[in-house]
């Protein structure tokens, strides 16, 4: 696709997802004669950085890390801003219309955004999955038992399948462009190397070391790194805290020896100082799991999400 084709189909999307916008703010309200003044504005505000292709992530850690493969070369937007939580997201017009003017469409599948099934159908663009290719890891508790545990990103090992999706699908988007997104590929794959290679070798006095946590967000990198995980709860907005979780918690931290609880940033941490003030161990953290921080935050991009948290773990490890 070239920039001025990118550029006309999201001229020609722009009424349609300005009405679009407009329909879904005014469900269930009477008279509303036509678009507001914020619908129109925020109808027209992505894809005007000089023709690039836009490309809409779902959520802003995969936006990063679709922004580091794609350079220069798109505009990479998100849905959701930094510090949102993703599970159970509710869009709002303004999403509507960005997802109508995008050039490619990515979301993390997995079943994490259930709230955006019901935009693919109507897709004027290519969509791409990007954990396509991850081996899933089944939920074992809670109301989503037996679906597939949807953070495979926060895995160095599985965030490659991440980064070769995004290069196929920029690559589909951009041919012209697609030997220098192989490259900055590469050199992301390779930094996701030296962050799993640094766990691996801390890890290597602790066999069978625990992470616990809030949200059972590990679990792939658990699975990939050889950690023992035990969680509150399997997914934000399932029961968080019940009484059980935490006596089941707590048993587990006494059991193991446990030093460090932590949590995560998009979530009430209040329950896991309950553990931790029962068991003697330090609540450290918070881990970030589904968004980055603002650019003056710790985690202002994917790799510095991966490698904070996995010092944040590592440091948390029995001395």
């Amino acid at each position: 696709m070239t920039k001025n084709h990118g550029r006309h189909r999201r001229a020609g999307a722009r009424a349609l997802a300005g009405a679009a916008a407009v329909a879904l703010a005014c469900t269930g309200l009477a008279g509303c004669a036509g678009p507001s003044p914020a619908a129109s504005a925020t109808a027209s505000v992505a894809g005007e950085d000089a023709g690039k292709p836009v490309v809409l992530a779902t959520f802003s850690v995969i936006a990063d890390l679709v922004r580091e493969v794609g350079g220069d070369r798109v505009e990479v937007l998100s849905i959701t801003k930094p510090g949102a939580e993703i599970h159970g997201y509710e869009p709002t017009p303004s999403d509507l219309a960005k997802i109508h003017e995008a050039d490619l469409v990515l979301d993390n599948g997995l079943g994490l955004e259930r709230w955006f099934e019901r935009f693919v159908r109507d897709l004027d663009a290519p969509h791409a999955v990007l954990s396509e290719g991850v081996e899933p890891e089944s939920i074992t508790a809670g109301a989503y038992t037996g679906k597939a545990n949807p953070h495979a990103w926060m895995s160095p090992v599985q965030a490659r399948i991440y980064v070769a999706n995004a290069e196929k699908a920029l690559a589909a988007l951009s041919p012209a462009d697609a030997k220098y997104f192989a490259e900055r590929a590469a050199a992301m794959n390779a930094k996701l190397e030296a962050l799993e290679a640094k766990a691996r070798e801390r890890l290597a006095g602790h066999p069978g070391a625990a992470l616990v946590t809030c949200e059972g967000a590990f679990s792939y990198l658990a699975r990939d790194l050889g950690l023992r995980e035990h969680y509150l709860w399997p997914v934000n907005a399932d029961s968080e805290g019940t009484p059980r979780q935490i006596r089941e918690q707590i048993a587990f931290v006494r059991e193991h020896h446990v030093q460090a609880v932590y949590c995560e940033s998009t979530v009430n941490d209040g329950a896991q100082r309950r553990v931790a003030e029962a068991t003697g161990a330090r609540l450290a953290g918070p881990l970030y799991v589904d968004s980055i921080s603002g650019p003056d935050g710790p985690v202002p991009t994917f790799l510095d999400l991966v490698a904070y948290d996995l010092d944040l773990i590592m440091e948390g490890l029995p001395q």
